[in-house]
């Protein structure tokens, strides 16, 4: 360990000030180790080796410490079990709940509102949202206007950058009232599960990732679950609206591709820099704001103009896009405490809550093909998450 009276060395990425907190005893990072050129620094949540470079290159010049990525190994943090399954229970309910909620508000409401403004307004909270979280994270009034200004206004090129998820999501979005407005909310659930074997097949081509055996045998028995759930799909009694059960199924199949391609893309593009989350979810917010405002135009303008932009909301529809707005940034955030066990067992629970509610809102006739079908997609979700 650095002795009181020892100089702290020079930090590449490391504040003086901070080195000196630690010599100091001012900050719970500890410094241990010493040889071999580094120095191993405890904080309270993660080990980091510092490595000694000398110069440019490896050349002469001023010894400097910096951090070593291949080494930084975040701790783990150490959760209760009913925290865990707090956030299971929140992750289930809100699948389970967005979807029989707006699969009700596209089949019982009389007059239907557009599902395009609905998205909009989506983005619109969740950028007011992001910008929050921004600001806590920041913490002063000044340094989120400064962060704003850099990362965000700007820079054009990563809005542009950030333009490509934001389209591609617009469109994610807008065929999922598509699906629901044709498809059951518990067929939904389980056919939507496709976006895994979309989303490992993005991963594998876009970030060189690979799947294990187990993972590709889980991906074919869920693509297999969901021809079964497909074959024979099940009725509800209650819904009196036309439906096209194909014209669902190929909204829900541009869905689950649109899901996959922009969650690897939008994660390539935040493992490519160390900038904030929020900064990044404010860029995609605002470049998602522009294309579905455009959605909004040419998809629905006309009518727009003659009923109104909030035409047909009622209560339940303002809470369909609460939960889509609060849902998705609240998923994001627990997830971290769950492992892919735990997120399996969420998407198996929300499809059993999903058909539970379908039976009793909707009428809906389980047959025995839709009930194979979702016990091998459950199967599968389970499978693809073990280690």
């Amino acid at each position: 360990m650095l002795a009181a009276n020892e100089p702290v060395p020079k930090c590449g990425g490391v504040e003086p000030d901070a080195l000196q907190d630690i010599q100091a005893g001012r900050s719970a990072t500890r410094w241990f180790g010493a040889g071999g050129g580094a120095l191993w620094a405890a904080a309270p949540h993660s080990m980091v080796r510092w490595e000694e470079r000398r110069g440019t290159a490896g050349g002469p010049g001023p010894a400097v410490l910096e951090p070593s990525a291949s080494t930084m190994t975040p701790a783990k943090e150490n959760v209760s079990l009913l925290f865990k399954l707090y956030c299971l229970t929140v992750m289930t309910l809100v699948a389970a709940t967005y979807t029989v909620a707006l699969r009700y508000t596209r089949t019982v409401e009389t007059e239907l509102y557009f599902s395009t403004t609905a998205v909009c307004v989506t983005e619109v909270i969740k950028l007011f949202l992001s910008v929050g979280i921004l600001a806590k994270e920041t913490g002063s009034l000044t340094k989120l206007i400064t962060s704003l200004k850099e990362n965000v206004f700007g820079s054009a090129k990563e809005l542009l950058k950030l333009s490509v998820p934001s389209v591609v999501y617009a469109v994610q979005n807008n065929m999922a009232f598509m699906a629901l407005s044709n498809l059951d909310a518990a067929v939904y659930q389980v056919t939507y599960q496709l976006k895994i074997p979309c989303t490992a097949l993005c991963t594998v081509l876009m970030l060189n990732r690979t799947l294990s055996k187990l993972q590709w045998f889980s991906v074919f028995m869920l693509c297999g679950g969901v021809i079964l759930v497909q074959w024979e799909p099940a009725q509800a009694t209650k819904v009196q609206v036309e439906q096209n059960p194909w014209l669902g199924f190929g909204a829900i199949a541009v869905a689950v591709f649109c899901s996959g391609f922009a969650g690897v893309y939008f994660e390539k593009v935040l493992k490519s820099s160390d900038t904030s989350l929020w900064v990044r979810n404010i860029q995609l917010y605002l470049s998602g704001i522009v294309v579905n405002l455009f959605v909004v135009y040419m998809s629905d303008g006309a009518k727009i103009l003659e009923k109104g932009f909030f035409y047909g909301y009622t209560y339940y529809v303002w809470f369909v896009v609460l939960l889509a707005s609060v849902g998705g940034l609240y998923t994001s955030v627990v997830v971290k405490y769950t492992d892919n066990i735990m997120k399996g067992f969420s998407a198996a629970a929300a499809i059993v809550l999903s058909t539970v509610a379908s039976v009793i809102l909707f009428g809906l006739q389980i047959t025995v093909t839709f009930s194979l079908g979702a016990l091998l997609v459950c199967i599968s979700i389970y499978l693809y998450g073990l280690p």
